[in-house]
């Protein structure tokens, strides 16, 4: 094989690696993922790929607000039915959103130490 031809099959490569890095950034997936920030839905399960993650999460329809919780610690509250920013966090994250019965969601953060 020459050299050009293992250039243009370096170059496909790349091409494919960058489309499949940023597939997961735009529109609502089952599995949200992002390279530095990630949107969650209550009952997905999202990843990050390096830390810190900023995070966001959809909040549930309704009146008022809930309590949202981050490995059992309060995170705040915040409005039902908007999209919110809860921070940016160096470890995993399970996240409960207190009242508004529906499922937890996941933030898996890698941990580096």
């Amino acid at each position: 094989m020459s050299k050009r031809f293992g250039h243009l099959r370096c170059a496909g490569a790349l091409a494919a690696l960058l489309a499949a890095l940023t597939a997961g950034c735009g529109g609502l997936e089952r599995w949200p993922s992002g390279a530095i920030t990630v949107t969650v839905a209550p009952g997905q399960t999202g990843t990050c790929a390096i830390s810190p993650c900023r995070v966001l999460l959809e909040m549930p329809p309704g009146d008022g607000e809930y309590r949202v919780t981050g490995n059992r610690i309060t995170l705040g509250t915040y409005p039902a039915g908007k999209t919110v920013d809860l921070g940016n966090f160096f470890d995993p994250i399970a996240i409960d959103i207190v009242g508004a019965d529906v499922p937890r969601a996941f933030v898996y953060i890698p941990i580096v130490k």
